[in-house]
């Protein structure tokens, strides 16, 4: 039952992040949000290890399972993280869905090819639906190039964005699925801790390394860092939340509830983005064909 619970509040958390970070990009670049909403998991997954006692779990770190965390960390919260956001800024938070989820590709890539699993008929439909629900997002560009509020979308620039975060958020649960050795939610919560930890480490580098001023880092719209903030917490919440049901659920559960954000983005989007998100019968269109796709992929994957 917590691991159910844990699974579904986890997938409202990331809807409502990424309906927070829409508002915030409207305030401030993409660089910044960044900058403000990584760091914010380090913290969180702390209290969440002194909370839940798991002190002991990191005996159980070894070489490849710290690797693994910290590539899966730094390939999702800061390449994955940055090309969402840049997805999201392009064309909303709703539009963005159905091109993320193609993210779900890279597993059945892997267990066609690597894993050498049969592909079925259903993995034929799986797939065709997915790739049809972007498609339903790019009939857009003739007709709704504006928001309400006035902002110009960028449609080529979304889909190329969106393809590389769901190259990215395909990868890191696999390295994921690869580090945890051990069945124990607190070990989960462990490698949530190294992930974030790998990230900020990995993001203060770029930072020192770019050619970006301080002052451009530090001095953000008080209105965009009150979103950032909102959505950092939300989305490491949303993280702790997922890495927690995985200690107590088969990926094979966890997975179909976490993919249902998509629905909840919707919902979201129109109680608190209506003018700056567009939503009509051809994107709620091709939100549906996505998500049955995706759903119809998950369950003949074997992900327990």
């Amino acid at each position: 039952m917590t691991g159910l619970f844990c699974a579904i509040i986890s997938a409202i958390a990331f809807a409502a992040n990424d309906t927070a970070l829409r508002r915030g990009i409207l305030y401030a670049s993409v660089y910044q949000s960044i900058i403000i909403t990584v760091p914010i998991g380090v913290p969180l997954f702390l209290i969440a290890i002194v909370a839940f006692r798991c002190w002991s779990s990191f005996s159980l770190l070894n070489l490849d399972s710290l690797l693994l965390f910290s590539s899966a960390g730094i390939i999702h919260f800061v390449f994955g993280r940055y090309f969402g956001y840049k997805t999201i800024e392009s064309i909303g938070a709703t539009q963005a869905g159905p091109i993320v989820q193609l993210g779900l590709l890279i597993s059945l890539f892997t267990a066609f090819f690597i894993l050498g699993e049969a592909i079925t008929f259903l993995h034929i439909i799986g797939i065709a639906l997915l790739l049809i629900g972007p498609l339903f997002i790019l009939f857009g560009k003739q007709n709704d190039k504006y928001t309400k509020s006035g902002i110009k979308l960028n449609y080529n620039k979304g889909l190329m964005w969106g393809m590389m975060c769901a190259f990215c958020y395909g990868i890191s649960p696999l390295l994921i699925k690869l580090a945890l050795h051990s069945g124990d939610f607190k070990f989960t919560i462990i490698g949530g801790f190294v992930a974030y930890l790998s990230a900020m480490i990995f993001l203060i580098f770029i930072v020192l390394l770019s050619r970006v001023s301080l002052k451009e880092v530090v001095s953000i719209n008080i209105d965009g860092i009150k979103w950032f903030t909102i959505t950092g917490i939300l989305g490491s919440s949303a993280q702790l939340l997922r890495f927690i049901a995985l200690g107590f659920l088969p990926i094979s559960i966890v997975e179909p509830i976490h993919r249902s954000s998509i629905v909840f983005r919707v919902l979201f989007g129109y109680l608190i983005n209506r003018k700056h998100e567009i939503i009509n019968i051809r994107v709620l269109s091709g939100i549906a064909l996505s998500l049955v796709g995706v759903y119809l992929l998950i369950l003949q994957l074997d992900l327990s």
